[in-house]
């Protein structure tokens, strides 16, 4: 990882040529698609594993939980600072060095023998998928010809949603045949070839001038953190006078934040960003939808057992049909969003996901296997029409010296959103109507917004 760059490369940031040349951005691409799919497949993979692990462990199963819940804080408040350090740094350097931290960490659980070494293994491990993840949206702008942006990013969000489908099969087929920490092998040789690839192919890093705002990093993960323990509290039997305690400490960090980064030249959370009518539409827009769809996928498992009797095997079958669509629609989005404004596309795909979630809301009284695949299949075309595009507004509606800020704040978006859905989930359950049609139609009023903003958005006059 030799990525010291040139003395005018530190002075200042120099316009991008329109993506790498051949054959460079192909082994740039495999670096990057690697990347992705490497913390999708161990997190898929883990989750069908942490009733095994709680046995081995000796520990309760809500306990083990906590492998989950760690990984995923670490994430959301960790993922703006860093894309603000792969700024000082360079975007190669940081994606390098996340890449080979996530390694080292994954190596370390054959070692580990203790419910609290796998906690701290994985607080690496997100370190190191966050430090990756916040440069990721940006090196792609650089990899990619701008006509061909689109595309690009919804191949990196294909590749992720067939990870995701083939993890939990992944694990399964490997713990019946080798002891949990065989899980995370299959991470290490992917991992090792994003590292030689990257190493050469991935964008030259460029490092801006400057110290690094580290009051506004710790003050950043302060907020997220509270605001996610904050909000998960109010749904999992917390004292009320803890989980308010938490959130009014979110609220008034959080306040003091935002003005002090509002007077920043380049903020780590990116307020300018925000003050454009295009990103600020589409972060809206992206946040909504991560709500809908995330309270689908969560409480539709509870409709196929509780309501309808499935059987888990059955129900993992009929569920299957959402990400092996949106496999097939996300290609197509791409090729979409860089032909057709994304306003457009995102009324297109809002207008298919509020059908399929209204349809699904309404289902026979004794549904067939079909009755319900297909209505996934139309939520999955929609959400595939409207989340590739919706990023690519974010990332090229940003100057290319703040790429690394709007990827950070989608990926920040995205896990906003689903970190609201499901504490929304958990208080529909909690109510006890986490299991008929409700929670289909939370979702779609609130993938209605995202349809609003994309309307408003398509009214904007295209940037230049």
């Amino acid at each position: 990882m030799h990525d010291r760059p040139s003395a005018e490369h530190t002075a200042a940031v120099p316009p991008f040529a329109d993506g790498l040349a051949t054959p460079r951005r192909y082994a740039a691409i495999v670096a990057v698609s690697l990347g992705t799919m490497i913390g999708v497949i161990d997190t898929g993979s883990l989750n069908i594993a942490l009733p095994t692990l709680a046995q081995e462990l000796n520990v309760a199963p809500s306990s083990v939980v906590t492998l989950v819940t760690a990984y995923q804080l670490v994430l959301i408040m960790t993922v703006l600072p860093l894309s603000a350090l792969g700024d000082r740094l360079g975007h190669r350097t940081l994606y390098q060095y996340g890449q080979a931290l996530y390694l080292v960490a994954t190596l370390l659980c054959f070692v580990a023998h203790s419910l609290a070494a796998l906690v701290a293994i994985r607080v690496a491990q997100a370190l190191g998928a966050a430090a990756t993840a916040s440069v990721a949206s940006a090196m792609i702008r650089q990899i990619y010809p701008q006509a061909r942006l689109g595309r690009g990013m919804a191949l990196n969000t294909m590749l992720a949603t067939l990870a995701s489908t083939i993890a939990p099969s992944l694990g399964g087929l490997i713990l019946s045949h080798a002891r949990w920490p065989w899980l995370f092998a299959i991470c290490l040789p992917l991992g090792a070839v994003s590292l030689l690839a990257g190493s050469k192919a991935l964008p030259d890093p460029v490092r801006r001038a400057g110290r690094y705002d580290l009051l506004a990093a710790l003050l950043c993960a302060a907020t997220f953190g509270l605001a996610v323990v904050g909000m998960e509290s109010a749904v999992h039997g917390v004292p009320p006078l803890l989980t308010g305690l938490l959130l009014v400490a979110a609220i008034v960090i959080g306040t003091a934040f935002v003005r002090r980064e509002a007077e920043q030249e380049h903020p780590v959370l990116p307020v300018d960003l925000l003050r454009d009518r295009q990103i600020a539409l589409s972060s809206l827009a992206g946040l909504a939808g991560s709500i809908a769809t995330m309270i689908v996928m969560i409480t539709l498992p509870f409709r196929l057992q509780q309501e309808f009797h499935y059987t888990p095997t059955e129900a993992g079958l009929v569920y299957a049909a959402w990400p092996m669509a949106l496999v097939l629609f996300a290609p197509v989005s791409g090729i979409l969003s860089d032909r057709f404004r994304p306003g457009l596309l995102g009324i297109v795909g809002t207008v298919l996901g509020v059908t399929g979630m209204v349809l699904l809301a309404f289902l026979p009284a004794h549904p067939e296997h079909v009755d319900i695949m297909w209505r996934l299949v139309v939520i999955s075309a929609g959400s595939g029409i409207f989340f590739a595009p919706n990023a690519r507004q974010i990332i090229f509606a940003a100057p290319m010296t703040r790429a690394a800020a709007a990827g950070g704040l989608t990926q920040t978006t995205r896990m906003t959103g689903q970190v609201m859905g499901s504490t929304i989930t958990a208080g529909l359950l909690a109510l006890s109507l986490g299991s008929g049609a409700t929670p289909s139609l939370v979702a779609a009023a609130l993938f209605s917004i995202s349809g609003v903003s994309c309307l408003v958005l398509l009214g904007l006059r295209p940037r230049a």
